[in-house]
């Protein structure tokens, strides 16, 4: 079986978002990584190579498959800023109709610039994530 690469790293968060190119995307990654940190009330913890992680929780699938992976996450990516908490909860369409400016995928919001959304609306939606996670993975 193929190796797991998200996984925690000794890399220090800060340290990655201060090597972010576009200074507009690493002020975001630093209001993101702050906002996240208080929510979670867990310290930034890099997974694999660019992924900002806050707590872990275990799972596992069906198949046996099983791992670590963090609650909450980010990833300032070149291209887009990429936050982990789409859970397809209730409620969760309602906000992302709110949210501004964004993309979504399986489980991630994509979104250009902080500038283009509802703070208020996304710091709702990472308490919603963190709850739903509470809930299906109690520590």
């Amino acid at each position: 079986m193929a190796e797991i690469k998200t996984k925690p790293t000794a890399i220090s968060p800060a340290e990655f978002i201060e090597a972010v190119e576009n200074p507009a995307r690493r002020e975001d990654a630093k209001t993101v990584c702050a906002m996240m940190e208080r929510i979670s009330g867990e310290p930034p913890r890099m997974w694999g190579p660019s992924i900002i992680g806050f707590g872990s929780y275990r799972y596992k699938y069906d198949s046996g498959h099983e791992g670590m992976m963090c609650r909450l996450g980010f990833s300032p990516r070149k291209a887009q800023l990429v936050l982990y908490v789409l859970t397809g909860a209730a409620g969760e369409d309602e906000r992302l109709a709110k949210l501004g400016k964004h993309k979504t995928g399986k489980s991630c919001l994509y979104i250009n610039k902080l500038a283009d959304v509802d703070l208020a609306v996304l710091e709702q939606m990472v308490r919603d994530a963190l709850a739903y996670m509470d809930e299906k993975y109690p520590a």
